[in-house]
């Protein structure tokens, strides 16, 4: 019979735990990076266009656009 211990058993426990907690922490920098990704491009998109519309010294475009970039900042925390 291939029988482990209660010590072997207790390693490989603690082990697998380990490993757990070590992907949940790599899945939450993952998250964290996507969204970080995620907001610089929203960001740079809409102030291209903040900037074409002050260019075309189009008032209405950039106040809408503005107001989307405030709500960005407030959605991602910056």
């Amino acid at each position: 019979m291939n029988e482990k211990s209660y010590t072997e058993l207790m390693k490989l426990g603690a082990m697998k735990r380990n490993r757990m907690k070590e992907n949940f922490v790599q899945d939450l920098y993952i998250d964290m990076l996507l969204s970080e990704i995620q907001l610089t491009v929203e960001k740079e998109k809409l102030l291209q266009k903040i900037d074409l519309a002050i260019d075309r010294r189009d008032k209405n475009l950039f106040l809408r656009l503005s107001g989307q970039l405030k709500e960005i900042n407030k959605r991602f925390g910056t």
